[in-house]
């Protein structure tokens, strides 16, 4: 049975016979507070008269179906969400009146109810496959059609879609609530998954920008309870910069008539391209201060979404073979615009400090994939949002634009656009036209990069001779033995030399005093541009961070940098630099230890925002999952310690002060880190230039709740200071986090035994559970875990099922009895679910990589 899944094939099939022209989807959102009435008139032409297919809902229940006429038994024709068709015409009409169901879980219709007001928000989510389950729809990407949309809903309601907004008309009373019906205008060609529905008691903020097309009006959205926190003018500065980018890059007029954007309550994700409606996690909304790092992605996540408007909903992949394509195209310009028409010029450089780094860390899990993954069914394709399909798969756009040059790259997007306006593609179409504007064969180029798997590693070997030149100079590349693939390479090398600075503290520079830039193939390449310099200080391969690959430093440059830690006075070096000891560090090349102490050593005066917040979070790793058992508790104690002081010693107000205090509170693992932490909540004890705000408070308290300092008197007294949904989120995952067996009990249960949570609280709770500063908590649930796995994933959609999966698995243990469970349940389960055992495999290899980081820590120097 083919449950909710539809595999690639069933949807070729249905694209060979059928043309769709038009759906008509009206909604009642007044029938309470579980269903909602949802009917869909959709005409479609059939090629091969006579013939079968079939169409998909997910619902409550289905009432009637009518075909060209003729009234079918819904019993008959309904189940595993799809509605059998017969007999077509060439022309058709199909009729389904049905009850669907709001969600929590943050796909679909999702339903959410503000603690501060009662008001009633929904939102619709439908990427990958769930716009069926607000109407009956042929679920698939290349069966384009027009939408127009009817909506009856309360009257004080603000109703977004992909049309702009009609006027509303009465539609009489119902249960004491004024009603109003809004009738959309037809929208263009468009796929179903970017179809959208937003509606509630919405506040909004209007602009317009001038494109090529005319005026085009723009719209802020969010709760009302979130409005006195709403940047509307930065939201729409980024947003104008990004307009004049784009059709510029593309030359191509924006092409929906308005563009909204809609701050929404418990997303899944950071945002959803819908045509000229696009939904935003309302995390973005900063009720409290946030570090800049966050401001610049909220930036890279607007220009992400904006540029989708031409590359995945102009032009829409025909299968889901091509999302890497749709989404790794948004990162480069995304990225692309941000470095050249907004004020964040290093975009880059933050790319290849945290977007490169996920996209290394899951290049190295057993689950990685080709970029051009093998998506067989929806199944395959519901978990392959990840760290291959977005920055690896950018990371490769961005070499491939190195490769066939940026002017040929841009014009053969124009012309792809203008070739391909409101069609289907695949990768092919897009290479063509590459080949063709750059006079460049990328069919080797593509078997190379994006039809194989894994990360290549790059080394130095050189001879040096007794006047200090090299005299033989290779880089050595390498690659894992399950995906023994090497590649192509362009890429800086970087020599520096240590030099007394003229700074006041004298602390020496590493300045760069020599740079080649160079292709490397195969196991080893020979370079003679090499031969006869002088060996520096410290040599730097992918210096200029060109190449996707994982570096090694030789040993005279890894001494260098040890011993210069804030020797760069520019923050890409640096970056490469920590990324290459990270890198070393989890290959178990280097002790844990070291790469902690290393890092600390560097973050004084760090200012490069999200390079400083991807070094906290490598430092909590290293420090919780790869020093060996015995060494824990005293690099735990160095870590917190070492992080306080340097949240002390920042600059008053600065965001290196922010975040140095949150991850010192949130590093807290003993009781006697309580008086501290407590003196800060309290007023007590103050940092000059720091605000104990909403948030913070709340990283305080969770702290003290996790070392056994704050019960659950103490956390309901900070939910009665805020008593929003943040706020209850907050309190879950503080009163999860208590270093007790009962609280960790009281986690599992709400979350696992049961399944009523919305998505965000469960997450919260999750969070929670797996703070645990005595991890000997955790231990009877690893059997429990792996005994519950399948009944927890097969119970929940995916995106729950993946927040209980992969939140409530016991990571802080990190011993071989867990590594040794996870595969024992692997081995037991080979035909379960993909998403399930994808999820429990990634969480075993975290576990084996920190056993040999372990082992190697344990060794020493």
């Amino acid at each position: 049975m083919p449950g909710t899944n539809l595999t690639r094939d069933e949807a070729a099939a249905r694209a060979r016979i059928l043309d769709v022209g038009s759906y008509e989807v009206s909604l009642d959102l007044t029938t309470g507070p579980t269903t909602f009435g949802t009917t869909t008139t959709v005409r479609f032409g059939c090629t091969e008269p006579g013939a079968h297919t079939f169409i998909d809902l997910i619902a409550e229940s289905v009432e009637s179906v009518t075909l060209n006429g003729t009234a079918l038994d819904p019993a008959s024709v309904f189940a595993d969400s799809r509605i059998a068709l017969s007999g077509l015409q060439a022309e058709n009409e199909l009729t389904v009146e049905a009850t669907g169901r709001y969600t929590n879980t943050g796909e679909g219709l999702h339903r959410f109810v503000d603690p501060v007001d009662g008001e009633v928000y929904l939102y619709t989510q439908f990427e990958v496959p769930d716009s069926r389950r607000m109407y009956t729809v042929f679920e698939q990407p290349d069966l384009k059609a027009s939408f127009r949309f009817t909506v009856t809903a309360p009257a004080h309601w603000k109703i977004i879609s992909n049309s702009p907004t009609p006027q509303s008309v009465p539609a009489g009373v119902a249960d004491g609530v004024e009603r109003a019906t809004w009738d959309f205008a037809p929208t263009k060609r468009i796929s179903s998954y970017i179809t959208a529905l937003i509606a509630g008691p919405y506040d909004e903020v209007r602009d317009e920008v001038q494109t090529r097309g005319g005026v085009v009006p723009l719209g802020v959205f969010c709760r009302r309870s979130l409005t006195q926190h709403l940047d509307a003018d930065a939201i729409f500065d980024c947003t104008k910069k990004g307009f004049g980018f784009f059709e510029a890059e593309f030359d191509q007029p924006y092409p929906f008539e308005k563009y909204d954007q809609v701050f929404t309550p418990e997303y899944n994700m950071g945002a959803m391209e819908n045509a000229g409606a696009v939904t935003f996690t309302e995390v973005y909304v900063f009720r409290s201060k946030v570090s800049e790092a966050k401001i610049e992605r909220r930036a890279l996540t607007i220009l992400h979404e904006l540029a989708h408007m031409w590359f995945g909903n102009l032009v829409t992949m025909r299968w889901w073979d091509d999302l890497w394509l749709n989404e790794s195209f948004a990162e480069w310009a995304s990225t692309t615009c941000q470095a050249e028409a907004t004020e964040w010029t290093s975009a880059w450089t933050t790319f290849g400090t945290s977007e490169k780094a996920w996209a290394y860390t899951q290049d190295q899990l057993s689950s990685t994939h080709p970029i051009a993954a093998d998506m067989r069914h929806l199944e395959d394709v519901e978990v392959n949002f990840d760290g291959i399909t977005y920055a690896k798969g950018a990371s490769v756009l961005k070499q491939l634009v190195a490769y066939v040059g940026r002017e040929p790259f841009v014009a053969a997007l124009r012309q792809y656009f203008r070739t391909h306006a409101w069609g289907n593609t695949t990768l092919a179409d897009l290479l063509g036209e590459l080949e063709t504007a750059s006079g460049r064969q990328l069919g080797e180029w593509s078997r190379l990069w994006l039809e194989t798997a894994g990360v290549n590693t790059l080394r130095p070997v050189f001879e040096v001779g007794d006047d200090g030149r090299y005299t033989r100079f290779a880089v050595e590349q390498s690659a894992a033995e399950e995906y023994p693939t090497l590649r192509p390479h362009r890429l800086g090398i970087g020599r520096y030399a240590v030099r007394a600075a003229e700074s006041a503290d004298g602390a020496a520079v590493l300045e760069r005093v020599g740079y080649d830039e160079v292709d490397v193939d195969g196991a080893s390449t020979e370079l003679e541009a090499l031969v006869g310099q002088e060996q520096p200080d410290l040599l730097l391969l992918n210096d200029a961070d060109l190449a996707y690959a994982k570096i090694r430093l030789d040993e005279r440059s890894l001494a260098t940098a040890l011993a210069h830690p804030r020797g760069f006075t520019d923050s890409l070096p640096r970056s490469l630099v920590l990324g290459a000891t990270w890198d070393m560090t989890r290959d178990a090349e280097m002790a844990a230890r070291d790469f902690v102490r290393f890092v600390l050593e560097t973050l004084p005066g760090e200012s490069d925002s999200t390079l400083l917040r991807v070094l906290i979070g490598q430092l909590s790793t290293a420090a919780r999952l790869y020093t060996a058992p015995e060494h824990r508790a005293a690099t735990g104690e160095l870590l917190t310690s070492s992080l306080h002081d340097l949240a002390v010693a920042a600059e008053p107000g600065s965001d290196a002060q922010f975040q140095l205090v949150e991850a010192w509170a949130a590093s807290a693992a003993r009781e006697s880190d309580a008086p501290a932490l407590r003196a800060l909540l309290t007023g007590a004890d103050t940092l000059e230039g720091l605000t104990i705000d909403t948030e913070l408070r709340w990283t305080l308290v969770k702290a003290l709740a996790a070392v056994g300092a704050a019960d659950d008197a103490e956390i309901q007294a900070e939910l009665d200071r805020d008593p929003t949904s943040t706020g209850r989120e907050r309190a879950a995952e503080a009163r999860a986090a208590r270093p007790t067996a009962e609280a960790k009990e009281q986690a599992w249960a709400e979350a696992v035994e049961q399944n009523t949570l919305p998505n965000q609280m469960v997450e919260a709770v999750s969070a929670g559970f797996r703070r645990s500063t005595d991890p000997s908590l955790l231990r009877p649930y690893v059997e429990r875990y792996h005994a519950v796995a399948e009944e927890a994933w097969a119970a929940r959609s995916v995106a729950i099922g993946e927040r209980v999966v992969g939140g409530f698995y016991p990571f802080s243990l990190a011993d071989r009895s867990l590594a040794d469970a996870s595969q024992a349940w692997l081995d037991a389960h080979p035909d379960a679910a993909p998403g399930l055992v994808r999820t429990i495999a990634e969480n075993r290899d975290t576990v084996v990589r920190a056993l040999a980081a372990q082992e190697r820590d344990a060794r020493g120097d």
